[in-house]
């Protein structure tokens, strides 16, 4: 997973949203098999507690936390039972995500306020209960995972672009006012990742990969491992002067002709 490479993240407590799979579940295995020790987050419990059963099995310290996060009260709930177990947080990533696709006259209020509570209220107020630990760590890091659809303008997108690109705000606006801290937030922008959430707005899932692999300059949908990379090394030691990041992990998506 983490190779050779020491990512200085060793010990370091660090919760993951979205976990249950995709591009949070690489993260957070990942991470674990970085030293880290990981709080997995997601609504499935059942899936939660089997990956943190096969963590435990592997060696690595995991605990599964179910939550909606679309709940206004799930993200006190999340930090304290991290406290709880661990005694601490030292990083956050926040990758769990709402996203679907309509025409303007489709959408609901419900699905309007869904996407704004998973996609932008929930990490900020994450962050918010996290603030006090983040403080006194000695990592103080923070990773938002957006979307090239932040920086799009793509049909029936309209909703779960708006949210992305106020995460990308979000982090650029959070990284100034908490640098005196020294806590760093950074966010990563991936384009067609190989994820089961494409399934969540898509029928053919086969012509939808190849009308996203048609977007992208490289040629290919992403994969997990090429965004968790970029998210462990924005959480590690390694980026410690970076601060503020927008970064695209897009094949080039966002740049293409």
């Amino acid at each position: 997973m983490s190779g050779s490479l020491d990512l200085g993240l060793d010990g370091a407590v660090v919760v993951v949203t979205g976990a249950s799979s995709g591009i949070g579940l690489d993260t957070a295995r990942r991470l674990a098999a970085a030293g880290a020790r990981v709080a997995l987050v997601a609504r499935r419990r059942e899936v939660l507690d089997a990956e943190a059963k096969s963590l435990a099995g592997e060696g690595y310290e995991a605990l599964a936390v179910a939550a909606d996060l679309g709940d206004v009260n799930a993200p006190a709930a999340v930090i304290d039972a991290v406290v709880a177990r661990f005694g601490r947080v030292d990083c956050l990533v926040n990758d769990a995500a709402i996203v679907r696709h309509f025409p303007l006259q489709e959408w609901t209020a419900d699905g309007f306020d869904e996407h704004l509570g998973v996609n932008v209220r929930a990490p900020f107020f994450l962050l918010q209960q996290a603030l006090p630990h983040l403080r006194v760590s000695r990592w103080r890091s923070v990773v938002n995972v957006s979307s090239s659809s932040g920086s799009l303008r793509l049909k029936g997108q309209s909703v779960y672009g708006m949210t992305k690109a106020a995460l990308d705000y979000l982090t650029q606006s959070l990284a100034g006012e908490l640098a005196t801290d020294g806590i760093r937030i950074n966010c990563v922008a991936p384009g067609p990742i190989d994820t089961p959430i494409h399934l969540t707005w898509a029928d053919d899932i086969e012509a939808a990969y190849r009308w996203l692999g048609e977007q992208v300059p490289l040629g290919r949908i992403g994969t997990t491992e090429d965004v968790a990379s970029m998210i462990l090394f924005l959480l590690s030691p390694m980026s410690a002067f970076v601060t503020g990041a927008v970064i695209p992990v897009d094949g080039g998506q966002v740049i293409r002709p």
